[in-house]
């Protein structure tokens, strides 16, 4: 009998300020935007529990509360909409979970970063291999999000990032990782400086780590923008030829941007029947 260990637990680093959304964010946590009627985390987390994820570990910050109040009973509502008889709307708002999935929160002290965020995980995690999420990254189709990377390491077990490909001038906006033709990672670098990227594929919010990544973060000097970064931490794995990556089969929108988060509307509305030609009505419009 194998005794690999079966990845059953994600991070969702969810502590940013998300200032690019000011002023909508100033009291209320970016990941709680909604794509029409469902908060952007809410995705994330739907995507990684359809990929077999039971623990869901929130890396939150100040001012976060209502993530952890999004996905907890709320009982007056409940009974409010129980004495009304919508019916459709408790089940709603009951099963957003399943009853084996639990949540956990642990508080990011101060902003040092996304690989800082991850470490703050690390008591919850302890020995096992991990999934990580970024909810700013919207995947159209869940089922060729994190569930890809899992299956990857369910068949030959390693460090998995999900890249896609982009343009030049893009770049630089992105982690970018020097890749070999057998799926490995040379290197990955964070932000590379205009016209020294080593390829045209992006790092993108989806990761299947292994817990040594640990003890890397934990002795790591801070680099891009003065941060932790997790990109830094997942370069060194891969001087180790211990990170293999997937190529991103769904389209993908970065919600931390406004152009990406109303992309993401549209793309999320284009899907629905009751939406379509409210869309079509709109884009007609704007001609």
């Amino acid at each position: 009998m194998s005794n690999q260990k079966k990845i059953r637990k994600a991070v969702f680093p969810v502590a940013g300020l998300g200032t690019r959304f000011l002023p909508a964010t100033k009291a209320m946590p970016k990941e709680l935007l909604p794509i029409i009627d469902k908060p952007i985390i809410q995705f994330a987390v739907e995507e990684a529990v359809v990929s077999g994820i039971d623990t869901l570990i929130f890396v939150t910050g100040r001012n976060k509360r209502a993530v952890e109040d999004h996905f907890d009973t709320h009982f007056e509502l409940t009974y409010l909409l129980q004495e009304n008889q919508k019916t459709d709307e408790v089940n709603m708002i009951q099963n957003m979970l399943p009853d084996h999935v639990e949540c956990i929160f642990v508080r990011q002290p101060q902003q040092l970063g996304l690989g800082h965020a991850v470490l703050c995980a690390e008591r919850v995690v302890g020995s096992e291999p991990f999934a990580v999420l970024l909810a700013d990254d919207y995947i159209l189709e869940a089922q060729h999000g994190i569930k890809s990377l899992i299956d990857a390491y369910d068949q030959s077990p390693s460090n998995y990032l999900s890249v896609m490909t982009v343009s030049d001038g893009d770049c630089s906006k992105y982690g970018i990782i020097d890749a070999k033709p057998n799926g490995c990672v040379r290197g990955l670098v964070e932000k590379p400086a205009q016209g020294s990227a080593p390829s045209n594929l992006a790092s993108i919010g989806r990761y299947v780590l292994n817990p040594e990544i640990f003890d890397i973060l934990r002795n790591q000097s801070p680099g891009y923008g003065g941060e932790i970064q997790l990109a830094d931490a997942i370069h060194q794995l891969a001087l180790m030829d211990q990170v293999r990556y997937r190529l991103l089969q769904s389209q993908r929108f970065d919600c931390g941007s406004k152009s990406g988060y109303l992309e993401a509307i549209i793309a999320y509305a284009k899907q629905h029947e009751v939406y379509q030609e409210i869309v079509h009505q709109a884009l007609v419009g704007c001609e």
